[in-house]
This record gives C-alpha cells, sequence and structure tokens, in this order.
C-alpha cells in the first residue's frame, strides 16, 4: 500500500514527568524551616515570602529531581536578576521531600498550608501533582506543578497551574512525523498495563482525530522474550509506531525490535528521557525517531543558554526536566510581583494568558484552562564511541503541539 510521507530519524517522548534534589543558589538552600513577613499592615510588602517546593529529593525518582532543582534554582536567579527576591520582599524557597509517596506529599501540602504558605510547587509524580491540586483548591493556595505529564492536571481547577509539558502535546509531536494522519494506520507497542493502557487512549484521542486509524500491540510486563511482538508490527505493517515503554526490560524490547526488522516495516517513535538512557537504546538508538520535551541545546535562545551556564557553574548538568524548574521560577517570581506572595486572586490573574521567554523559547499560561504552550522537539541520537549525544533534527511550534482546552 502507499504510505504517508513520513519524516525519518527525529524523536519526542510519551511518559510521565517529575523532578527533585539539587544545588543551591537563590533565596536559600534546601531547609524545611519558614519564616514570612506578615504583608497585612497597611499594603507593605513582606519581608520575605515563603514558597513550599515539594519534590523527590529520595526514591525512584530523585535524579529527576535534581534535574528539576536545578532548573528551579536558576529560573529563580534569571527572573530576579540573581538577588533571590521581588523588591524589597525576599523569596524563601523551602525544600520538601516527598520520596514519591502521595500520601506523604499531601501531609507536606497540608503542614505548609498550616504555615500560611500560599504558595505551593513541584512534585515529580502524577498522583502527587493531582492530590496537591486538590489541596490547592480547598485552601486556595496557588500551585504550580512540575513535570508530571498528567493531562489531568490541565484546567483540574483555579489554583493549579503548571511549569512542564503534558502528555497530550508529546503525542501530538509525534503525530507530526506523518505528513498526512488522514488514514494513516498508526500502531501504539507497549506494556499492558495502566502507563501502556494510558499512551493508547491518548494516542487515539489526539491522533485518532486526526483521521489516523489506531491500533494497538501491548505486552505482559513479566515478558522476556519479545521476538513474537515484534513480529506482529512487521506483519501489521503500519504506517508509523508510537512505542510507550517504561522498565528495566526496554533494552531487550529495543534489541528485538531491531533484529527483527521493525524498523525497516515502519518509522519507529518514542520519546527521548534524560541523558542516562541514551545508552539503553544500544544498536537501535540510531534508528529511532525521537520526540523530545527538552535536551540541553534544544532551545537555542538566549534563557537556556543562562539556564545551562547557571546550572553548570553550581555543579550540576542540564537535562530533561530541567526547563520545568526554571518556568517554575519564573513562575513564582512573576506572581510575587503581581501578588506579593500572598493575595492568591492577583497571582492566579497574573499568570492566566501570561506571555514570556523560557528556555525553550516563547511560552504562553493559556488562561483557559492553564496548559503551558511551549515548543516540542524532534531529535536523533548519535554515538562517538561510547558516548551518545542527541541533535535537534526539527522543532514543532508551540501551536502544532498545543493540547485541546480542558473542559472545566
Amino acid at each position: 500500500m502507499e504510505r504517508p510521507t513520513v519524516v525519518k530519524n527525529h524523536a519526542k517522548i510519551l511518559t510521565a514527568g517529575l523532578l527533585a534534589t539539587g544545588l543551591t543558589l537563590t533565596a536559600c538552600a534546601p531547609t524545611e524551616g519558614t519564616s514570612t513577613g506578615d504583608g497585612e499592615d497597611g499594603g507593605a510588602a513582606p519581608e520575605s515570602v515563603n514558597v513550599g517546593i515539594v519534590y523527590s529529593k529520595t526514591g525512584p525518582l530523585a535524579a529527576y529531581g535534581e534535574e528539576y532543582y536545578a532548573g528551579l534554582q536558576a529560573g529563580v536567579a534569571y527572573a530576579t536578576d540573581g538577588t533571590g527576591a521581588v523588591g524589597e520582599t525576599e523569596i524563601n524557597l523551602t525544600y520538601h521531600d516527598d520520596g514519591g509517596d502521595p500520601d506523604k506529599g499531601v501531609s507536606i501540602a497540608k503542614e505548609l498550608i498550616g504555615k500560611e504558605y500560599s504558595i505551593l510547587a513541584g512534585t515529580t509524580v502524577s498522583g502527587i501533582a493531582l492530590k496537591l491540586a486538590e489541596q490547592a483548591e480547598q485552601n486556595q493556595v496557588l500551585y504550580i506543578s512540575g513535570p508530571a505529564a498528567t493531562d489531568a492536571v490541565t484546567g483540574i481547577n483555579d489554583y493549579t497551574f503548571r511549569s512542564g509539558r503534558q502528555s497530550v502535546q508529546d503525542v501530538a509531536t509525534a503525530g507530526q512525523f506523518v505528513e498526512d494522519l488522514d488514514g494513516a494506520d498508526v500502531m501504539v507497542f507497549g506494556q499492558d498495563n495502566a502507563f501502556g493502557q494510558g499512551n493508547v487512549a491518548a494516542v487515539d484521542a489526539v491522533l485518532g482525530a486526526e483521521g489516523a486509524e489506531v491500533d494497538q500491540i501491548l505486552v505482559p510486563e513479566d515478558v522476556t522474550e519479545f521476538t513474537p511482538f515484534a513480529r506482529q508490527i512487521v506483519e501489521a505493517d503500519p504506517d508509523l509506531v508510537f512505542v510507550a515503554w517504561a522498565g528495566a526490560n526496554a533494552g531487550s524490547m529495543w534489541q528485538a525490535l531491531d533484529q527483527q526488522g521493525a524498523f525497516d516495516a515502519a518509522p519507529i517513535v518514542t520519546g527521548l528521557a534524560n541523558k542516562a538512557t541514551y545508552s539503553a537504546y544500544g544498536a537501535a538508538g540510531e534508528k529511532i525517531s525521537f520526540l523530545s520535551h527538552y535536551f540541553p541545546g534544544a532551545g537555542q535562545n538566549d534563557v537556556e543558554d543562562f539556564m545551562i551556564e547557571h546550572v553548570e557553574e553550581a555543579g550540576a548538568e542540564p537535562d530533561l526536566f530541567t526547563p520545568d524548574g526554571f518556568v517554575a521560577g519564573q513562575m513564582i517570581v512573576r506572581a510575587i510581583e503581581e501578588g506579593g506572595g500572598t493575595d492568591v486572586d492577583s497571582m492566579i490573574a497574573s499568570l492566566e494568558g501570561w506571555e514570556f521567554e523560557g528556555p525553550k523559547g516563547t511560552t504562553t499560561v493559556r488562561a483557559e484552562d492553564h496548559a503551558l504552550i511551549q515548543d516540542m522537539y524532534q531529535a536523533e541520537l548519535v554515538q562517538d564511541g561510547s558516548e551518545w549525544t542527541a541533535e535537534l533534527i526539527d522543532t514543532v511550534p508551540a501551536e502544532d503541539a498545543a493540547p485541546p482546552v480542558a473542559e472545566q
């Protein structure tokens, strides 16, 4: 059959987001303390505003937390010209480890709200982000979610924003690998669990709406031999394969797809994760079409240059979720500038519809549902000896990857 024209050798990712631990630079180093001015003395600005950062300093997502934390430090430094303050008001960032545990995250949020924190941010885990969003609405405080990619955060309530992308933006970016989705056969290849099933639903909702015929091959989580499933891809002869995979057996899965000729059957697209995963693809690494939320050098603008320099000077390394922390820092400063850190309604109004330059270029907080509209990327992995690096193939404009407006 005649298949639609497909852009080769590109990339982008479909996963949930995250963040956590880090270094130091602005307002204050990681502590569990609090200290605020009252901001009620005839309109005088408070001496300091507490901002509670809930993130995975420990636990399975701690590595991502390092990226978020370093980015957050850089973002506050950028937005305050290195002062860590808005006018006479010091921004007092306090850091609290959720360990990836939703119950712990909620307990931390309740404790901070009880100490009259009006701004919360962070978390690497989608389940925690949703619970913190509930706390924000119940207690009428501002919450800026981090890299947690669940689409459910967008539009959940008036008090919740996000500083990273969401899964639908990943899927929309994947669709850019096919010139014409109308009538294209798209195969989702993933694990038979909530993650894989969720990706099937997302691909069907986004690419199916563009006219694609969406099918699926979901593999039981305990499978160790992937050859039969790789052969199913070859026999199905799709126009595009979207791989949604997470886990220690990813290397064996990619090897089987390569050995069985799946890359000759159709372009295979998946999300580019952080640098630590680059070598896990093995020989298939240079054959995969990657969609990417971010990798260092993708933004190609002065704000990204500042972020990278700041993070590296602090002894860290920029990576996948560094921009999510950086943008969180920008949003926190914006909210305090306009609402003093205490007037929640004013802080919300200041963020709704706000367009600004971030490390990924022009970024917009959509007023209707607080989605973060941003550029996405197509990339490829290039091997040089034992080292793998990501290289930009194309930038997917923000409007082309924008999610549909969430119903409230």
